[in-house]
């Protein structure tokens, strides 16, 4: 799965969890930036492709998030998330992800290789994140050490998060929530249903 933070705060790649990966497929992450929106001002825009709430979707999506969760279970594989966006800092400080990382990295995950690397669970977003890989610098796979200043960011990281929908907190921190309870009963068992994301 593909997003393109113009935050600089995300990974280049991190494997997700099977919840994880049926959140993005459902409310996939990504940014606007300037130069590419019509009316948007010098900072970039969060966005999220929000499946479950589309006015008309041609079938109910939990029926799709329910099955990317079990053909992960059935075929045992890794699902990844490429971030494609910036390093270094924010739209305007930072540059935009080395396109031979992103290739790299991509390859190491098709051919298998990636899945024996060692990971590192990151912080802010919860995602398990591999701390080298042969051809790639150390310091691109951990965020925050491609940033002069570590306090911002910091905070960045921790406004980008309270920008994602209460399902994504969910997930990331089992069992800490953010916002009203969920209802007893079946929606919390293990599934999407329609209009939420339940996993």
């Amino acid at each position: 799965m593909l997003a393109a933070d113009a935050f600089g705060v995300m990974p280049p790649i991190a494997k997700l969890t099977p919840a994880q990966a049926m959140y993005h497929f459902l409310s996939g992450y990504t940014a606007k930036v300037a130069g590419t929106e019509r009316g948007l001002g010098k900072e970039p825009q969060p966005e999220f492709f929000d499946l479950l709430r589309l006015a008309v979707p041609a079938r109910d999506p939990s029926v799709y998030g329910n099955l990317l969760r079990d053909l992960i279970a059935k075929h045992d594989v890794d699902c990844w998330l490429v971030n494609t966006g910036w390093t270094g800092g924010k739209y305007g400080t930072g540059r935009r992800m080395p396109i031979k990382v992103t290739r790299a990295l991509l390859t190491a995950a098709l051919n298998g290789s990636l899945r024996n690397a060692d990971f590192r669970t990151d912080k802010y977003f919860g995602f398990a994140v591999p701390t080298s890989l042969p051809g790639v610098e150390p310091h691109i796979l951990d965020p925050v050490k491609t940033w002069a200043d570590k306090l911002e960011f910091d905070k960045t990281a921790r406004a980008l998060v309270g920008m994602f929908p209460e399902e994504f907190c969910e997930i990331r921190s089992p069992g800490r929530r953010r916002g009203p309870r969920r209802r007893a009963g079946s929606e919390a068992r293990g599934g999407v249903r329609a209009g939420r994301s339940m996993l």
